[in-house]
């Protein structure tokens, strides 16, 4: 009797192929998204190896290691000596200062298969104080070939000329890389030594021999061969990669389950379908275990099947990939064959399909034999959940309250000053693995609810609406079942957004604080000329915006002629006009308002008033070099104050306090837009600097540019990971629906023979599938916000919640849209149908 059993559900697969594709095709895409990361890694790992080493690929040798001594100038004379050296290069990189701005220096031959740059413009530089500069560099400073500037670096403390005799292109340009043969920047720069050299051996020469009479020359440095650097180089980047692929593996891991979720559900749908013949089984004497293990059976080969063919289509998207892209022109690997890895994840999709398949299989199992009398099956229609599923989702949602509850207890306080985050994180990672699983367990209870407000607009819409609404209420479980996953893909994604929204601010908040304009000009602890001030404000079309302000470094705090705070030496004060930036007037405060600042009143970092023990209204006296003003605290700031100044106060009390009239920094914006912008307004303030000693510029909106650009870098990668789940969730939408259209069959018949269109049908198939993502959506959003509010505090951030709303309200529709579109071609299939077929078909 087994094996008939075994027999009868087989031959169903055989004899409709289409329900075991739309049954396993959640497996598909996540043995597909599985073994294609394993690909992804291996693609990542060796383009790595093979094109992001920083030593040319000619190195033989390589002398010297950053953990000892580096080898000297003289080692550097001795190695060029030896036999079979056909090429020796010292690397060395040194800052040089030149009065207003700065330039890294580096060394490199300029010729030769050692060289990393290319000569676009004029000579490369070969006699004492000359030097290439970068294209970028060139425009940043203003500078062409035959320019000559001074500056300071290394053992040279006294300025020393430098030319300019080309303009060169290299692997990156920051906008102040200059380059010069080594023998050039250690003889200007008086350097005593470099920080390795690079050996090419001579063609025909050994490199093991050679390399054993290097290390007799130079006995006490490290030679090692040019391979076992550049793999060295390589593993480090490698190891990179794989800590980015462990955090990939976890939202990996939450697709396959988001993937068992949906099996779960098409496998519900598929044996209430069958339920008939089911019970005709039980009737002419098959056991329930006999039906369990059949199923069970049926499940197995859909998995194994759906494994196959997900492992197959990454393995050949793999490889084709990688070569389309080197044949226009990137320089990407192939990966491995991983023949073992896809063993493993078709056994996986194997084991995940038959766990996946176990609970509608002892459901349908326990099917009456009365059943078969029946015209049609009403199980698939079930509301309730049972009392035992009822309370265990209790215990769970209780569960993950009581976790949030205690994660929120351990959240840092504002004056906390040390602050571990591994076990807050932990409590709220164990709080939402409970609150999804209770929504798994309570999700039929919720969607008739969510259903109730999320429909309504629809049932105002017509009959159609409402046989829409009751389409997806007639059925809560399978409902349930479907929009559990894309609440889960919702609530991952909109978490994510909500973070990095509210990390955003934070950055942006920093920013305001260390770098709230374009450009600052500085005087390394002294003042800066009046004219240069002057200069400054009146160079129209190139800045937007100039404001000087005053910085001093021992400013105490007083009261009652005792001193405040354990800060001895005083506090880092500045007048800075926070008015007049945009970017800091509007930064928020832990107490008080940052307009309040005036004559009289004082702004304070918040480490200043810990320390101090001030608040908002409290007074206290600022004192400087005996003289004394009375101040009273107009706003405490969450973090450091503008520029890390310890307090803002008002110019007219600095001056009470004797501090000298003339400006020791200036801020400055440029006028126009972009990379040219800012270029004219570096221009026009070295040319307001220019012959100044001292006197240094920054320019603050390329660190800007690097911070947000590592901020959406993040955000976007983390998007695209959680992603993977609601794709898991759209193909659970789409096959729900195209199963429940084969078994409604007789419903559609039904509604095309009372009169309902074609369009009609295809209109309230597609909307029923949009409500799925509607649903879904709404749980997700629900469930996002506060565990993003979370996320962000437990990991210690000082962050505001940031909600926004439109790219919530873009996930929002954009989830609708999907969810409809996965029904699209289900409800033209149902459309499709011949009432009369559809009323006499079998179900």
């Amino acid at each position: 009797m087994r094996a008939t059993v075994l027999r009868t559900q087989t031959s169903a697969l055989a004899r409709h192929p289409g329900r075991l594709i739309l049954t396993g095709l959640a497996i598909l895409v996540a043995s597909f998204v599985v073994f294609g990361t394993v690909l992804v890694q291996q693609i990542t790992e060796r383009t790595v190896r093979d094109n992001l080493s920083g030593t040319p690929a000619v190195t033989d040798l390589v002398i010297g290691n950053r953990d000892q001594p580096p080898p000297t100038v003289a080692d550097l004379a001795r190695i060029r000596a030896v036999p079979g050296v056909a090429e020796a290069v010292g690397r060395v990189m040194i800052g040089v200062s030149i009065g207003e701005g700065y330039l890294d220096l580096q060394a490199d031959p300029g010729t030769g298969p050692l060289t990393s740059v290319r000569v676009i413009e004029g000579s490369y530089p070969d006699g004492p104080g000359e030097i290439a500069i970068t294209r970028r560099t060139a425009e940043r400073l203003g500078l062409s070939s035959g320019a000559t500037i001074s500056g300071t670096a290394g053992e040279l403390t006294t300025p020393a000329r430098l030319t300019v005799t080309g303009v060169v292109e290299a692997g990156t340009d920051a906008g102040f890389d200059a380059y010069a043969p080594d023998s050039v920047v250690t003889s200007w720069a008086q350097l005593k030594a470099v920080d390795r050299v690079d050996v090419r051996v001579a063609a025909g020469d050994s490199p093991e021999t050679v390399r054993q009479r290097v290390t007799a020359v130079v006995a006490d440095q490290p030679v090692r061969s040019g391979d076992e650097v550049r793999q060295a180089e390589a593993n480090a980047a490698a190891d990179e990669v794989a800590t980015v692929f462990i955090l990939v593996g976890m939202f990996v891991a939450i697709a396959v389950i988001a993937a068992a979720l949906v099996v779960t559900s098409t496998f519900r749908i598929v044996f209430a379908q069958r339920m008939r013949q089911l019970a005709l089984l039980r009737a002419v004497g098959a056991d329930r275990g006999a039906l369990v293990r059949a199923l069970t059976a049926e499940g197995a080969l859909t998995g194994l099947v759906a494994g196959v063919v997900g492992v197959a289509s990454s393995l050949a998207l793999g490889y084709a990939l990688p070569a389309i892209l080197r044949a226009s022109g990137m320089a990407v690997s192939s990966p491995g064959l991983p023949l073992a890895t896809a063993g493993v994840v078709v056994i996986g999709a194997v084991v995940v399909t038959v766990l996946a398949v176990l609970a509608p299989a002892l459901s349908a199992a326990r099917v009456s034999p009365l059943e078969a009398l029946r015209t049609a099956s009403t199980t698939s229609g079930r509301r309730g959940i049972g009392v035992l599923r009822l309370v265990f989702g209790l215990l769970l949602a209780a569960g993950a309250v009581l976790a949030a509850v205690v994660t929120v207890g351990q959240l840092p306080k504002p004056d906390q000053s040390t602050y571990d985050p591994a076990m807050p994180l932990l409590l709220l990672v164990g709080s939402g693995g409970l609150a999804f699983f209770a929504l798994v367990a309570l999700g039929p209870l919720l969607v008739r609810p969510v259903l109730a407000v999320v429909g309504w607009p629809l049932r105002q819409l017509g009959p159609l609406g409402r046989m829409s609404v009751g389409g997806i209420g007639g059925a809560p479980r399978r409902a349930a079942a479907v929009s559990v996953v894309v609440a889960l893909g919702v609530t991952l994604i909109s978490g994510v957004v909500i973070g990095g929204a509210s990390l955003q601010v934070l950055a942006d908040r920093e920013m305001a604080l260390s770098a709230p304009t374009d450009f600052e000009v500085t005087s390394n602890g002294g003042t800066l000329p009046g004219a240069l001030v002057t200069q400054a404000k009146t160079a129209d079309g190139a800045l937007a915006r100039v404001v000087p302000y005053r910085r001093v470094g021992d400013v105490t705090l007083t009261r009652g002629g005792d001193q405040l705070g354990d800060v001895e030496s005083g506090y880092p004060t500045s007048d800075l006009d926070v008015a007049a930036l945009p970017t800091i007037r509007d930064l928020d405060v832990t107490q008080g308002a940052l307009a309040d600042r005036g004559p009289g009143r004082i702004v304070l970092a918040s480490w200043v008033a810990r320390d101090a023990g001030l608040h908002v209204g409290d007074t206290a006296t600022l004192a400087l070099g005996g003289r004394t003003v009375d101040v009273r605290v107009a706003a405490v700031l969450p973090a450091e104050g503008p520029l890390h100044a310890g307090i803002l106060a008002d110019r007219g009390d600095l001056d009470r306090l004797g501090v000298p009239t003339a400006y020791t920094g200036l801020l400055a914006d440029a006028a126009g837009a972009g990379e040219d912008g800012r270029t004219a307004g570096v221009r026009a303030l070295r040319q307001a600097i220019a012959g100044s000693d001292g006197v240094g510029l920054a320019v603050l909106a390329d660190q800007r540019d690097r911070n947000d650009e590592v901020v959406r870098t993040l955000v976007w990668i983390a998007v695209g990971l959680v992603s993977l789940t609601v794709l898991i969730a759209v193909v659970g939408v789409g096959s729900t629906t195209a199963l429940s259209v084969v078994e409604r069959i007789h419903e559609s018949g039904l509604l095309r023979a009372i009169g309902l269109s074609r369009t009609g049908l295809r209109t309230m198939l597609t909307v029923e599938s949009g409500l799925y993502g509607v649903i879904g959506a709404t749980i997700g959003l629900l469930l996002g916000v506060p565990y993003a509010w979370l996320a962000v505090h437990a990991l210690g951030i000082n962050a505001p919640l940031t909600v926004p709303v439109l790219p919530l309200v873009g996930l929002f529709v954009t989830l609708v849209v999907l969810t409809a579109l996965a029904g699209v071609l289900p409800a033209r299939r149902a459309s499709r149908v011949s009432p009369v077929a559809a009323l006499g078909a079998d179900g």
